[in-house]
């Protein structure tokens, strides 16, 4: 399928456009945050991955085998890697294509650290896995994506099936703590104790629907689902998951973009904006889940506006592809403090989930 645009045409031309893009701006131990294993630089490597599976291309593989061995020695110790961060779990996903390629054992070595750091999280009294160490029983919607793939893609490459059990309780207990039931939205966070200034203090919730936040999820489940064991009790609630909350976004998209909004729920109020990542991730997670059978082709249709409005609206300089109107992060907090984030342009977020899109609409669209 050709896209309208002035870039060349295919998603597969697209994201090979925005891999280049970045490559040229970063070597590979370059990338940012520099000397950190982070979840910046594995969200946008996990696109460029799945770009070099598409696309044949070493080039990408080769880039991506820099960044890890920028800070995973032969030991298979690795710099720059947090144990107390959810985030910084995320690009252990990277090691498996590079041990499976190479057998490098220190790839396996890294792993295993992940794993042991992983399965020994500070859990709250529910068993929820705090976000990061210092945030104590602290639950955010991001988490699920930084530890839950690694951890299905660990239990089936090395037969630890304690780690499914891992992943679906966590999804589980997510689901059960932010989802409104009115909407069948996911809220950003959730807090245990009731302490911080964003949550209920009845519910623990925190106020807002974050559009990333929310992407995280199904592109999470998803992968998950296709590591678990067609038998194990709890794969069947992982795709009821997927589904309902790809669903539940549908009505949310804005008919005139293609996109969805920042706080997605709040499309006509004061100072909301659509967000670029967001949408990456919620027409990927739909492409992929009508694959996969988790949704009908019905669906279809808006994940084609997504992907189309994000094409409409990129820039290009001389350097390549410009990916703009990205959030650049946040913490959790009030509907002011979402819209008052600042965006950027090619930041890894944005191209990461660009990268996953213009993948899983290769597959569909």
């Amino acid at each position: 399928m050709e896209f309208v645009g002035a870039g060349p045409g295919s998603l597969l031309d697209y994201a090979r456009l925005a891999c280049d893009t970045l490559m040229r701006k970063y070597p590979a131990a370059d990338l940012p945050p520099k000397g950190h294993f982070h979840y910046h630089q594995g969200v946008f490597l996990s696109g460029m991955y799945q770009t070099y599976f598409l696309s044949g291309d070493d080039k990408y593989y080769n880039y991506i085998k820099d960044w890890v061995d920028s800070l995973v020695d032969q030991y298979g110790n690795i710099s720059g890697f947090n144990p107390g961060m959810m985030d910084d779990m995320q690009p252990g996903v990277l090691l498996f294509p590079l041990y499976e390629r190479t057998g490098d054992s220190r790839y396996r070595g890294a792993m295993d650290t992940i794993a042991h750091y992983l399965r020994t999280c500070p859990a709250n009294p529910d068993g929820g896995f705090w976000h990061k160490a210092w945030y104590r029983n602290q639950m955010w919607l991001d988490g699920l994506y930084m530890g839950g793939p690694f951890a299905a893609m660990y239990g089936a490459a090395f037969g630890r099936t304690e780690f499914f059990d891992i992943v679906c309780g966590q999804a589980g207990i997510m689901e059960a703590k932010t989802r409104d039931e009115r909407t069948g939205l996911w809220r950003h966070a959730w807090d245990y104790e009731r302490r911080q200034p964003w949550a209920d203090k009845e519910t623990g919730r925190s106020p807002e629907f974050w559009g990333r936040s929310m992407g995280w999820v199904p592109i999470a489940l998803l992968e998950e689902a296709g590591h678990l064991p067609d038998d194990h009790p709890g794969r069947a609630a992982i795709i009821r998951m997927a589904r309902e909350l790809l669903r539940a976004l549908l009505p949310y998209q804005d008919a005139e973009s293609g996109l969805w909004y920042q706080v997605v729920d709040k499309p006509g109020a004061p100072g909301n904006w659509v967000e670029t990542s967001c949408t990456c991730l919620y027409a990927a997670a739909i492409c992929k889940a009508v694959r996969m059978g988790v949704l009908g082709g019905d669906c279809m249709e808006a994940a084609r506006r997504g992907a189309e409005g994000v094409i409409r609206r990129l820039g290009y300089d001389d350097d390549g592809v410009l990916i703009g109107n990205v959030c650049v992060g946040t913490g959790v907090g009030d509907y002011a403090h979402y819209i008052a984030r600042p965006t950027s342009v090619n930041d890894l977020h944005g191209v990461g989930a660009f990268l996953m899109m213009c993948a899983e609409g290769h597959r569909r669209l």
